[in-house]
């Protein structure tokens, strides 16, 4: 079996790639020193999170000067995300922190006075020389293929530019922003976006880069078929918890209560839809964007390294290439042995394991309430600062379980109301959204306009937008606070609550702006609407 040489500095989820790559036959050699790259016959660099945070890892451990002098080797050499960033001059995440320099450019942020900021998503890499009359295709890019991003900051494309020095350059549109998506020269292979979590459009990138296929030739020009831009996603939730027996399962809530309420042989027990692996690979089959894993069982007298859910992580990433969102416990906690684990230990733990994204539910309204009573002071302690700093915002998602509570008019509440369209039986026209916690049995005195804005103040880089007057009803997503949420924040928002036919998430997505859709208990793949 030949071997790949794998660059791993603490880079966020590795154990996709490492699956990605054992799935396609080759055998992984891990590079533990600067003296093992230069003996790496094929080697990958991966990354994900702040760009300075991970050149300095890389820098400070000294692998700068003999990854400069590998690509100069003319080893083939492949790096992924950050891998990718770091190959240019510098970026405007960390101006003082340098790249290695191999290409000329400097990575920007991606505006966001007309969309949200990170992008992420799936999104084409379309070579430039593709508009050719005899065209070819590049590491096996192809023109109506879509791939997974994630990220803030961008090489802005520069016709020519690159080319002149003999890059191949493969281009993404985000709005009226086109960016390097994927970059090749000789024995140098680069991607923005991540062929491990691409589905088998990205297996083809990989194993295009693993076997030397550097082109392969259409014999006549492709003609895209495919709108290029972000397509919004279809998310498949899997809420999982133990059922009475003990077993792990994947279950549905009906406004939160996850129990049969009719038909004597259920007997009021946990809903049962399956395991969660084997469901996961199934939601992936039928082609969901993304899998979230919402933990609703606390584990208590677990350690922490032997929480079911790091299983479920491990299996489920040897067979679904797509992001992984983990939601549940992601906080400071103390194990069972008494010691005391910070949240960015917790979510290590599950980057390790295979999670892309982790969820951060109540904690977050608490942190947001700490946050309004210090005159919005931020401590860089909260579970979603030290993931956040760490990893990148991409890499944090909140999760937020507002309801509706109806007032005869505005000035009856400190909160930030909207005019609805559907009052209450006393024929109030105005509501506000309070939050809750703990699986949406305690309100606290926040409305979700206010923990939204903190929560993005803290470094979030998404909102899982729950409803609990949606939940289980399978009348379609709350169309109005989908609304008012997305026009409150500049980062992206998934709409949940209330799916039950494809028909739900063509609504959203036609009446809002929504970034993405979720659906537990059912979700089908749907037509890919672009921006």
């Amino acid at each position: 079996m030949p071997k790949i040489h794998l660059l791993n500095y603490v880079a966020g989820n590795i154990r996709s790639l490492v699956n990605a790559i054992e799935k396609l036959g080759y055998e992984i050699e891990w590079v533990k020193s600067p003296q093992d790259v230069e003996n790496a016959p094929r080697l990958i660099v991966p990354g994900v999170g702040h760009f300075g945070q991970c050149l300095s890892q890389i820098s400070q451990s000294g692998y700068s000067e003999p990854l400069k002098q590998y690509i100069l080797s003319g080893k083939p050499f492949m790096g992924i995300c950050v891998g990718l960033q770091a190959l240019f001059e510098s970026s405007e995440e960390s101006a003082t922190v340098p790249g290695l320099g191999v290409i000329q450019g400097r990575l920007e942020r991606f505006q966001d006075h007309n969309k949200s900021v990170p992008h992420i998503g799936w999104n084409s890499a379309r070579p430039v020389s593709l508009e050719k009359a005899e065209s070819r295709t590049f590491y096996g890019l192809h023109p109506d293929s879509k791939y997974y991003y994630v990220h803030s900051y961008a090489v802005p494309y520069k016709r020519g530019v690159l080319e002149k020095e003999g890059w191949t350059v493969a281009t993404a549109k985000y709005g009226d922003e086109e960016f390097i998506g994927a970059i090749g020269r000789d024995n140098t292979f680069a991607t923005q976006f991540h062929p491990e979590k691409s589905g088998q459009a990205g297996l083809r990138v990989l194993e295009a880069f693993l076997s030397g296929e550097m082109y392969r030739v259409l014999g006549q020009a492709a003609k895209p078929t495919v709108e290029t831009g972000l397509t919004r996603r279809v998310i498949a939730c899997l809420d999982v918890r133990t059922n009475d027996a003990g077993d792990l399962v994947v279950t549905k809530g009906d406004q939160y209560d996850v129990r049969e309420k009719t038909g004597y042989s259920t007997n009021g027990q946990v809903r049962n839809l399956g395991k969660p692996v084997e469901v996961a690979q199934r939601y992936y089959e039928q082609g969901a964007d993304e899998v979230t894993f919402l933990n609703i069982t606390s584990f208590r007298n677990c350690p922490l390294k032997d929480l079911p859910m790091l299983e479920i992580l491990r299996r489920a990433s040897e067979t679904v290439f797509v992001p992984m969102t983990i939601g549940g416990g992601i906080r400071d906690t103390v194990d069972t042995d008494g010691s005391h684990v910070p949240a960015l230990e917790v979510a290590r733990l599950y980057f390790k394991s295979g999670a892309d994204k982790i969820c951060v539910g109540g904690d977050a309204v608490t942190a947001a309430e700490q946050y309004y009573a210090s005159g919005k002071a931020l401590t860089g302690k909260t579970s979603i600062e030290q993931v956040s700093n760490a990893y990148g915002n991409q890499a944090v998602v909140v999760s937020v379980d507002p309801k509706r509570v109806y007032v005869k008019q505005p000035s009856d509440t400190p909160h930030h109301t909207i005019k609805t369209k559907y009052p209450n039986e006393a024929g109030y026209e105005y509501c506000w959204y309070q939050c809750y916690i703990k699986g949406g049995r305690e309100a606290r005195d926040i409305d979700v306009h206010q923990l939204i804005t903190a929560v993005e103040a803290m470094g979030c880089g998404e909102i899982l937008l729950n409803s609990i007057d949606k939940d289980g009803t399978k009348s379609g997503f709350d169309i109005e606070l989908v609304t008012d949420v997305k026009a409150s924040v500049k980062i992206p928002v998934i709409a949940s609550s209330g799916a039950g036919s494809p028909s739900h998430f063509k609504e959203v997505f036609l009446e809002t702006s929504t970034d993405a859709a979720l659906g537990a208990g059912m979700v089908r793949s749907t037509s890919a609407l672009t921006e």
